[in-house]
């Protein structure tokens, strides 16, 4: 049976410059299923594609819907991200968990979803109770992070999880040998 890699949506991204960084997050760890729902410059993009970079295949295959009910229509298995404890009553993991619990759906079959909010609010509550859980990324004190940033750190957990090659003890590396 196939592997679904998580599909990324961002619901309303405000700018072309965040969605191209959150396609070039992807690109780094195997991601390829952007979904946009109702971006606010529209679709296509220019600042999208040029922060992309090498990744522009992410940004051109992008698909963009008129609500977030069509975005995840597909979906089994949908985990929102968030900053903030909102009282909902929806369960919290923090990224490597919740990469975990999405590569065993994955691999189970289900197409699983990570849902991103915009960037000035996140996600709302209503966007957040059609989900099924929430994945929450630890911070110090100062919880605001980036768009591109969020992809990135879930992206890279996902790919994490599914790493099974071992690791070079770091004193091996050419950079720490001693003379």
């Amino acid at each position: 049976r196939p592997m679904f890699a998580p599909t990324i949506i961002l619901s309303h991204p405000q700018l072309g410059e965040n969605i191209g960084a959150a396609a070039r997050a992807m690109a780094n760890f195997g991601l390829t299923d952007l979904r946009l729902v109702k971006p606010r410059h529209g679709w296509p993009d220019a600042k999208a594609t040029a922060m992309a970079a090498g990744a522009a295949n992410v940004v051109e295959e992008a698909r963009v819907f008129a609500t977030l009910r069509e975005a995840l229509a597909d979906l089994n298995l949908i985990y929102a991200t968030t900053a903030r404890e909102r009282g909902i009553t929806k369960e919290v993991l923090p990224p490597p968990e919740a990469a975990k619990r999405l590569r065993a759906a994955s691999t189970a079959g289900e197409k699983t979803g990570i849902l991103f909010g915009n960037e000035r609010a996140g996600l709302d509550n209503d966007e957040i109770s059609v989900c099924d859980c929430v994945i929450t990324i630890p911070t110090a004190h100062f919880a605001s992070i980036n768009l591109g940033q969020a992809v990135l750190l879930t992206a890279y957990e996902w790919f994490r999880a599914g790493d099974v090659t071992p690791h070079a003890r770091l004193e091996h590396s050419p950079i720490h040998r001693k003379p």
